[in-house]
């Protein structure tokens, strides 16, 4: 994935796992530890590790042998690896280097789940569909739409079906299109990530470098619920 800026700063902390879905792990130094709910906590300058987030699962992580889990500290506005429940971190002070690792098979999972997600909700919108909720989490992505414009065809089962068929379409010949996947930094720092010209949104998640990573991309038949349209879908990373 390209980036038009190489890192992104909060505190003294670089989000890493921002800059590269694909790398797998980084040496780097801590920068604070602490205890949150009774469970020791280190941040590392250098952060592989993504929190959840924007309907993203968290990194499987691991600091030195340790496995950790990335959250999101929003009085500091870092990402601190928490030991989990019933477990520990290695000890580890202020500047000491470490080795930070995520599960790369899991990370990337997400990241095509997630840039896949993006891809539904353009081809949604060539539908005049407005996108009001999403969930990026394997086995529940959905993107779900409200209709500005009744649309009569999502009265009836053949009408949803022809809809579906049409994102179907506008989902296939994207990635057969291999359009790159891009983040730029604009206004105010915000990070948006764009599907080449086809797509912009604001988002803070991990992605695919181009649409043609994306493979298994399946879409159930729409459903309407409570006057939400909701496209369901799943996909996964392509081998190369």
């Amino acid at each position: 994935m390209v980036h038009s800026v190489e890192t992104v700063r909060v505190a003294a902390q670089i989000a890493t796992y921002l800059d590269d879905t694909y790398l797998e792990q980084v040496d780097t130094r801590v920068i604070a530890v602490g205890e949150r709910d009774g469970l020791p906590w280190a941040a590392v300058e250098h952060c592989l590790f993504h929190p959840q987030g924007g309907g993203q699962p968290a990194d499987r992580g691991w600091l030195e042998s340790a496995e950790i889990i990335p959250v999101r500290d929003h009085e500091s506005g870092l990402v601190i690896a928490m030991a989990p429940e019933g477990g520990t971190l290695p000890s580890v002070a202020v500047g000491q280097q470490v080795r930070a690792r995520i599960d790369l098979h899991a990370r990337m999972a997400h990241a095509a789940l997630h840039t896949a997600g993006h891809l539904v909700e353009a081809a949604g919108r060539t539908q005049g569909w407005e996108m009001v909720a999403s969930n990026h989490f394997p086995g529940q992505a959905r993107i779900e739409f409200r209709t500005p414009r009744p649309d009569t065809r999502l009265a009836d089962p053949e009408g949803r079906e022809e809809a579906t068929a049409a994102l179907r379409a506008a989902v296939a010949t994207a990635i057969a299109d291999d359009l790159p996947v891009l983040a730029r930094y604009e206004g105010e720092g915000r990070r948006v990530v764009h599907l080449d010209t086809l797509h912009r949104a604001p988002c803070g998640g991990t992605h695919v470098r181009s649409l043609g990573d994306l493979a298994e991309v399946v879409l159930p038949t729409l459903k309407v619920k409570k006057g939400r349209v909701r496209v369901s879908y799943t996909a996964t990373h392509r081998s190369r």
